[in-house]
């Protein structure tokens, strides 16, 4: 899920930024801090949006930076169990699929793409036995995160696809067709006696 955080922190502004106007320092320096980074508590951040208030600079001994108490704005995305994530599928692989989502890339396993046996073909895609489906690099899909580890230091997605409404975008709009489609009507034998 996306969000708009605000945060008070110290900025520790390096030398290289000192010649530049207070603001714009305090924002380049948090941009190479912060941006395509990712921590537990804040997720990736995207984007620093603004910084709204400096407090005066202040140097400590020994160190050649100044810290400012500022308020700023940060774009982070942050997965939560449960999440529906739209994405694209960019790796094929004889365990399962990779999908790239914004920020994110997550891993959906062999035996949740599909409801469906699904073995890898010589092709390169993942192809279900019996429903003829197939998921290939490239395409959009819609997943629900199942597992989040911040063990390693990118942290690793579980997703499914294995839910209605989940899969391939051309499989969902297949689904949605079929349940609009008009119903045949069903014809009432007439009785020998002519009633209905």
């Amino acid at each position: 899920m996306f969000y708009l955080l605000e945060v008070e922190d110290h900025v520790r502004v390096e030398p290289k930024h000192f010649g530049l106007p207070t603001h714009e320092a305090i924002e380049r320096q948090l941009n190479e801090t912060f941006v395509d980074k990712v921590t537990k508590e804040l997720g990736y951040v995207i984007k620093v949006i603004s910084v709204d208030k400096v407090q005066d600079g202040v140097i400590i001994a020994g160190d050649g930076a100044a810290y400012y108490n500022s308020q700023f704005k940060l774009l982070v995305w942050k997965p939560e169990l449960h999440e529906l994530v739209y994405g694209t599928i960019s790796e094929i692989t004889n365990f399962g699929a990779f999908m790239q989502m914004g920020p994110a890339q997550g891993m959906i396993h062999i035996s949740q793409t599909m409801e469906d046996y699904v073995s890898l073909s010589k092709t390169g895609t993942l192809a279900g036995k019996a429903s003829k489906r197939n998921l290939s690099k490239g395409d959009e899909c819609i997943a629900r995160i199942v597992a989040i580890s911040y063990k390693a230091e990118q942290p690793k997605i579980g997703l499914t696809m294995r839910q209605p409404g989940l899969g391939k975008i051309d499989w969902i709009k297949e689904e949605k067709k079929k349940k609009e489609a008009p119903k045949p009507k069903k014809e009432k034998a007439i009785a020998a006696g002519g009633k209905k």
